[in-house]
């Protein structure tokens, strides 16, 4: 795991998943999260409190960043935001000069890397492309799933990459959804 090459953080991917397997609904929408959360969740307040920067694919980024295109989670967390792209914005592109998003082309690896280096906490994965990338290379040191109460039909599935096990380390039911915290079985 990545955390063997870096000692002061983990690589997690914290996603709200419906009871089918969305992460967002058709065209990304997001609204289906609305009401979900219906109180306190000691879990996420837990992962906030410990998260130090964000590794985001660029499509997740057009959709999850805050409505002034600054943060993530509506707001909640802010700090280095690391998005994947193939195409660095330059001068006079979209995206450039952006306070917050640092893009990047660099390989997934070194990008996480660099994300725990500068956090000294724990990194996020925001997106299921990332996530699946880091999960088919092994660099993922848990995964933190809300599933929520609701069933979207279709959108965008939580993750279609290799066949992955997982060891259970808490399940829990609060603020509405179940809070699953697993972590990736090393591949032999």
């Amino acid at each position: 795991m990545l955390n063997h090459m870096v000692e002061r953080g983990r690589v997690v991917w914290q996603v709200t998943t419906s009871l089918d397997g969305f992460i967002s609904g058709p065209d990304d929408d997001m609204d289906w999260m609305a009401g979900v959360f219906t109180g306190p969740n000691p879990v996420v307040e837990a992962f906030l409190a410990n998260l130090g920067a964000c590794v985001v694919g660029r499509r997740t980024w057009g959709v999850g960043a805050s409505e002034d295109g600054t943060a993530l989670y509506g707001g909640a967390w802010h700090g280095p935001t690391y998005v994947l792209t193939h195409h660095v914005p330059r001068a006079g592109d979209p995206g450039y000069g952006d306070p917050v998003a640092r893009y990047t082309d660099e390989p997934l690896a070194q990008v996480l890397a660099t994300a725990i280096e500068a956090a000294g906490k724990d990194v996020n994965l925001v997106g299921a492309s990332v996530a699946t990338q880091c999960l088919d290379a092994g660099l993922v040191d848990e995964i933190v799933l809300h599933v929520a109460p609701v069933m979207l039909g279709r959108g965008t599935r939580l993750f279609e990459g290799a066949f992955v096990r997982f060891d259970w380390t808490a399940a829990d039911l609060a603020g509405g959804v179940v809070n699953l915290r697993l972590r990736p079985r090393a591949v032999a």
